[in-house]
């Protein structure tokens, strides 16, 4: 009681200080703590900006009875991390991460993100389902890639094998037809057609595969690596010997720490000119307009347009459609200029991480 009373006494303060700040409790039927969500203002503020894509992830265990530690990460415009909130759970049940889930969205002015990244634990889906019922919800791909190792490697007789095949699955096929005619001829080459695990995966297929995931807006997050990197980085701050209340103060400390640093991004924003490796007119407008980290995403893919070609070029209706190929492959691309100006691309590079695609700057309107 002495702990919880010090902790409930830390966030009051924190309050006091920050009427913004906000902080919730869940107590069990002898009024005893076991969940508590929190988030700064800073974090509230950075959801508002960056809370479109939402990774979040209990690996992490504090030293206070092994308890799962949450955090609601994202990426911000420097392509670095930043947090929407934290939690301290009791237990990894369905009822205590819909608790978090809708406390996160009452912290959030009950605005759901529009894509999230979880593990694959069925008690977080099942919650994440019934509390954010339009958010599109995928699965880490790299926590797919360690269970296919545990799971399926004996099969495809070897760890590599069964990593070319599954990332193949969330990078090359785009079409659904394509995948799934793919999916079952490698049931039939390995004789996997009773493997639960593939069953398992295959059944959850909308959640990793690329010509599901290609419809959902992820920012280019496709795991929840944001969050492992952060578990780790907070390793550094956090002792093992800490208290409940010593951990929320150190974790502060990271915090702070890692607002200075966006700081600094912005600071270098203002002061330092791009590096432009081609010097033309769309490039240095683009040099003047993203941050570093963006910009660099979008050179990459115009210097990669200057090995495309347009193919071909049709009127549909009061639009105009450019086919773009790489030079010598027979694969094209389908660029829609509207009549508003507007652009769309069959690759959907900009609908998925915001960036513009090599065959969209190819086109010549």
């Amino acid at each position: 009681m002495e702990k919880q009373g010090c902790l409930l006494k830390y966030f009051q303060n924190q309050a006091l200080e920050n009427p913004s700040f906000f902080y919730d409790v869940q107590l069990d039927s002898d009024e005893q703590i076991t969940n508590i969500f929190w988030a700064d203002v800073g974090m509230i503020v950075d959801y508002g900006l960056f809370g479109d894509v939402v990774s979040f992830d209990t690996t992490y265990k504090t030293s206070e009875a092994n308890r799962p530690f949450g955090v609601f990460v994202g990426f911000n415009h420097h392509r670095e991390t930043v947090i929407f909130g934290a939690a301290l759970m009791y237990d990894e049940t369905s009822d205590s991460f819909t608790w978090l889930f809708e406390t996160f969205l009452e912290a959030m002015s009950n605005k759901a993100p529009k894509s999230i990244f979880t593990d694959q634990d069925a008690a977080m889906a099942k919650a994440c389902a019934n509390v954010m019922p339009n958010t599109y919800h995928m699965l880490c791909t790299w926590h797919i890639m360690n269970n296919a190792i545990k799971n399926a490697s004996s099969i495809f007789k070897g760890d590599d094998q069964v990593i070319a095949f599954l990332s193949t699955c969330m990078k090359n096929y785009e079409e659904e037809d394509e995948f799934l005619h793919a999916w079952e001829e490698m049931l039939n080459t390995y004789n996997a057609h009773g493997n639960p695990w593939l069953s398992s995966i295959f059944r959850l297929k909308e959640k990793w595969a690329k010509p599901y995931v290609n419809w959902a807006w992820s920012a280019g997050m496709h795991n929840t690596q944001l969050s492992e990197s952060f578990n780790a980085s907070l390793k550094s701050y956090v002792k093992s010997d800490y208290d409940v209340v010593e951990f929320f103060k150190h974790f502060d400390r990271l915090l702070n720490d890692k607002w200075y640093k966006e700081l600094e991004a912005e600071y270098a924003l203002c002061y330092k000119l791009p590096s432009v490796a081609i010097f033309t007119s769309m490039v240095i407008k683009a040099g003047n307009t993203y941050t570093k980290a963006i910009f660099d995403e979008f050179q990459i893919q115009y210097e990669k347009s200057l090995d495309y070609n347009l193919v071909g070029c049709i009127q549909d209706g009061d639009d105009i459609v450019f086919k773009v190929a790489f030079n010598g492959h027979p694969k094209e691309r389908c660029v829609r200029v509207k009549k508003d100006n507007t652009i769309s691309c069959s690759c959907r590079l900009f609908e998925i991480e915001g960036i513009l695609c090599r065959h969209e700057i190819k086109n010549p309107y």
